[in-house]
């Protein structure tokens, strides 16, 4: 599992682009500074001999209330990281971290150093060095540094020490590698035991002598991410003259093959946090093991987050509720209530299994969304909610999906009796069969949605363990096929459904033109992401497609076999051709230039977004508004239309001087996933109002825009950004 990728989605900010065009203000070679952090190069000596080991040092003065992370950075975050350009003959060792501190936000919990800390790592000097050279080092020094957003930097500090002959005094060197030493973790003086268990680690101590007020402080920092987890607290026990402390499983537990190790962690009450004293700990994974501790080469336990998960989970079901309003599912659940209409008659029992299966196919296709997450996040891929849309193939499909539910709709074929060819010759099997390919058909127009309440639940979902991802994502499905499930189950409320009459065909084929427009918007979604002639090669698949319905309809019927299976060869060789057709179009075209040319045209006065100009326009104290959209979302598309492209919005950008910075999602744009991840975002839209204040924070708003929503962001900030934050 790449966890380095899935530490980059789950964070509030990971990748942010911001950082890299602060970072750059250099005071001396040996210094440099961003508004969050300055570092500085020293040395443990004044100057070199030839064959000396010396001692490097990084040293980070932190600003208030922001911190760095150390080699476990523990949720989310990155580890400082220190490239050495040094002299040939030269080695630089591994970057000796100092005792981390925890910090907590809201369930998130990191593993890291705030206010000052030097970075120590050991040189090796060539022997072939002659008195009176230089030995010259330089460090690119890269780090994130995180408050409620976090800020990628990098810096490049240099450093020129003399060569002297043998026998000269070297100096003294900086104060500052002495200082760091003490806070470097050390040996543990009392003998340690580990015990493992199915579900957790116990690291007993023997005869500690700890107070009662240090034991209340004892935490175990793991050196390596997900063998312990964070979110279950580390409990303490007194037995006789040992000191327990239970460590719970994480997602990749120790075993014989992953030793346990790490740095016991004791603070004195009375002193601050930085000044915490830190006990490597280093242990191969078998019962009882007992051995002295040893120093780990680089790295608190979480409160319970029962609480936030069910808080997560209710808002997930809160969220798929409100997706039954958003215009991409309601025509899907129309035509279930139609369906339903039209078997008003048959048993209540059947009634509910219908609703059984439709329910069935909702929470299969959001298991089956959800692993492809899983399995794309271990692969290393920035991924989001509605990521599948960023695939012009799976665009393709979809356009050919809701054309061909127009077609069913519209009388030209049935998809029942299709899929009552593939599977069972009971009728009620077919109804079922029926149901669940329309669970199936909502999720799937569901997935370019956004409704209110799924941002956080999503964003969260996606930093979370595998379990947990699917956990949130049943509950999003549940919430989607939860109101037909309650009409299924509950009679009060089909009774208040109006009398099935001969209405309801034509109202049936009324709700064809919603997925032929649905069609109509991919194959414009596809002109954005393809270009043109990808649009030319989705309208032939879709005349394929239509003749293949044709065809297959008009001869199933036949009472000539051979006239059947000729009909059923010919629409099946009329499909395959619409999909392959379809794939090797796009496989021609130039999808990176489309992107470009559709990012690139402004749209009421709209620039792209890059990083980098955000970063300017903050710096200069200028005012921005960041919309974070894309062709497939529908949500967004209907807010620039009713919001953003309001008059009265336009003119109070126009008078307030804001830029107005629009970043397109529609393919895959790692820069814009980082930053949806910022604000703790798994998708798009994102609105964020930047004020003229360099130093105010970002008012979120809410995912459904009207224009008196953004003209009060852009008056009242303070109250739009707690309505608005996810």
């Amino acid at each position: 599992m790449n966890r380095n990728t899935e530490a980059r989605l789950a964070l509030l900010g990971i990748g942010l682009g911001l950082g890299l065009a602060a970072a750059c203000a250099q005071a001396a070679p040996d210094e440099a500074a961003t508004q969050q952090v300055r570092a500085r190069l020293v040395a443990s000596v004044d100057a070199v001999h030839a064959g000396d080991r010396l001692v490097l040092g990084v040293h980070q003065q932190i600003a208030p209330e922001w911190h760095t992370y150390w080699i476990n950075p523990g949720d989310t975050g990155l580890a400082t990281k220190i490239d050495w350009t040094l002299p040939p003959g030269s080695a630089a060792g591994k970057i000796q971290w100092p005792t981390p501190q925890r910090f907590q936000l809201g369930s998130i919990t990191n593993f890291g150093y705030a206010g000052d800390v030097t970075l120590l790592t050991e040189i090796d000097v060539p022997k072939e060095l002659q008195a009176g050279q230089q030995f010259p080092v330089q460090a690119q020094v890269n780090w994130l540094v995180c408050r409620e957003s976090c800020i990628p930097q990098k810096v490049e500090l240099r450093l020129n020490l003399p060569v002297l002959s043998a026998g000269q005094p070297s100096g003294a060197g900086s104060p500052l590698i002495d200082a760091a030493r003490t806070r470097l973790p050390v040996a543990s003086p009392w003998p340690v035991k580990l015990q493992y268990a199915s579900d957790h680690v116990t690291l007993s101590l023997v005869n500690p002598g700890l107070s009662r007020g240090a034991l209340d402080t004892l935490a175990f920092f793991p050196a390596q991410r997900h063998q312990l987890s964070n979110e279950l607290p580390q409990t303490v026990k007194v037995v006789d003259n040992e000191v327990l402390l239970q460590l719970p499983h994480g997602d990749e537990p120790p075993s014989a093959q992953a030793a346990l190790t790490g740095v016991l962690v004791v603070n004195d009450p009375a002193q601050p946090a930085s000044a915490a004293r830190g006990y490597t700990v280093n242990s191969a994974a078998s019962p009882l093991a007992s051995q002295p501790a040893t120093a780990v080469e680089a790295p608190a336990s979480a409160s319970s987050s029962i609480t936030t998960l069910a808080s997560v989970l209710l808002l997930a079901l809160l969220g798929g509720i409100v997706l039954n309003l958003m215009p991409c599912v309601f025509p899907v659940l129309s035509i279930k209530a139609l369906s339903l209409l039209q078997h008003a008659e048959r048993p209540a029992r059947e009634t509910r299994r219908h609703g059984l299966a439709y329910t069935l196919g909702v929470l299969a296709s959001f298991a089956l969304l959800g692993g492809l997450l899983i399995v794309l996040r271990q692969g290393g891929a920035q991924i989001g909610w509605g990521f599948q849309y960023q695939s012009p193939g799976f665009v393709l499909v979809a356009a050919y999906l809701m054309f061909a539910v127009g077609l069913s709709l519209s009388g030209v074929f049935s998809v029942g009796a299709s899929v009552a060819g593939w599977g069972s010759s009971l009728a009620s099997r077919v109804g079922y069969s029926g149901s669940f390919f329309t669970g199936v058909l909502a999720a799937v127009v569901a997935s370019p949605c956004t409704a209110p309440f799924m941002g956080a639940a999503i964003g969260y979902a996606l930093t979370q363990p595998a379990a947990i991802l699917l956990a949130v994502f049943l509950t999003l499905g549940l919430g989607l096929a939860l109101p037909y499930l309650l009409l299924t189950h509950w009679p009060a409320l089909q009774h208040r459904l109006p009398r099935p009459g001969r209405w309801m065909e034509r109202v049936k084929q009324g709700l064809a033109f919603p997925m032929y427009a649905a069609a109509v918007w991919l194959a414009w979604v596809l002109a954005q992401q393809a270009g043109s002639p990808a649009v030319a090669a989705a309208l032939g698949g879709m005349l394929a497609i239509a003749f293949a319905a044709w065809v297959f309809d008009a001869t199933r019927g036949h009472a000539r076999t051979a006239i059947q299976r000729s009909g059923a060869g010919l629409a099946l060789l009329a499909v395959t051709a619409a999909l392959l057709g379809g794939q090797a179009s796009l496989g021609a075209q130039p999808a990176p230039q489309a992107q470009q040319q559709a990012t690139s045209k402004p749209s009421h006065g709209a620039e792209p977004y890059s990083a980098e100009r955000l970063q300017s326009l903050r710096s200069q104290g200028q005012p921005v508004f960041l919309n974070l959209t894309a062709a497939w979302c529908i949500t967004c598309l209907v807010n620039e239309r009713v919001a953003l492209s309001d008059s009265s919005v336009l003119q109070a950008f126009e008078r307030a001087g804001i830029h107005y910075l629009k970043g397109d999602w529609t393919n895959q744009d790692e820069q814009i996933t980082r930053k949806l991840g910022e604000f703790g975002r798994s998708g798009v839209p994102l609105y964020v109002y930047y004020p003229a204040n360099a130093g105010a924070d970002p008012v979120v708003l809410p995912q459904i825009l009207t224009p008196q929503l953004v003209l009060n962001a852009l008056q009242s900030p303070t109250a739009v950004s707690v309505a608005g934050t996810p």
